[in-house]
């Protein structure tokens, strides 16, 4: 059965008591950490449901799916955050539909988006997105690949885009301990981007979703991206369809 409206803002209720909760655990302000609802493969009339109840940041990994979504919902105050794969011949879809993409990872990325950018005179927040697990079935650089890469992508110097920090995708069969030892890899990494590149370009870390959110406030993340929390269970059938006007 869909989720109804009452039952999304009840979700979201929940989400956001537990990232206050983990917070205060980690002796953290719940304040420094931006709930990204994962929207991906779930209709527009969800979104509109989500913002209603308050939630305006919103996930998405396909750019063809976000545009039909963002078409039917045009509201200027959601922000939106591309979290898959890009393929190159996408990305030109990326300034003025995106705010944040989280899974930088190539030059030839980087150098293309830029050019986008700059063309529609915008500019793009990127993380990097690395493998912390070494995972081959996961995009992403390796951890020890991060340095250099950053120091490719300083030196090319491009317009358009402004390096924010990183993001990591958990391994789905590592045990809690394991995702856990993940994240505090990745908060390890970013601590020293920070001291060797400076703390403006690393201050986020994207990563935790709805199994193991918590978990990833408690090793620093910034971001945390929730979606079947939120919305329930992904169903590949659901249908982008026009909200109702009742």
């Amino acid at each position: 059965m869909p989720p109804t409206a009452s039952e999304i803002a009840a979700n979201l209720a929940d989400i956001r008591s537990r990232i206050h909760s983990a917070a205060a655990r980690a002796g953290r302000h719940p304040d420094a950490i931006r709930l990204i609802a994962v929207s991906k493969r779930m209709p527009a009339e969800y979104v509109l449901m989500a913002i209603a109840a308050g939630q305006f940041r919103f996930g998405e990994s396909t750019v063809q799916e976000a545009q039909t979504k963002q078409a039917l919902i045009d509201d200027p105050r959601t922000e939106w955050h591309f979290i898959g794969h890009l393929q190159t011949n996408k990305l030109k879809a990326i300034p003025g539909n995106f705010a944040w993409l989280h899974t930088l990872d190539t030059l030839r990325l980087a150098e293309r988006l830029s050019g986008a950018a700059s063309d529609a005179g915008c500019v793009i927040n990127v993380l990097l997105q690395v493998n912390v697990a070494n995972d081959p079935a996961k995009h992403g650089l390796p951890a020890k690949r991060v340095f250099s890469f950053v120091d490719s992508l300083l030196a090319a110097d491009l317009a358009g885009i402004r390096l924010r920090g990183l993001m990591t995708i958990g391994r789905q069969d590592a045990v809690p301990g394991d995702r856990r030892g993940e994240f505090a890899a990745l908060h390890e990494l970013a601590t020293a981007c920070a001291e060797r590149f400076g703390s403006a370009s690393f201050s986020e870390l994207s990563m935790g979703m709805s199994a193991d959110f918590e978990q990833a406030i408690a090793e620093g993340a910034t971001m945390v991206r929730v979606g079947s929390a939120l919305f329930g269970a992904r169903n590949a059938r659901h249908r982008i369809s026009r909200p109702s006007s009742n």
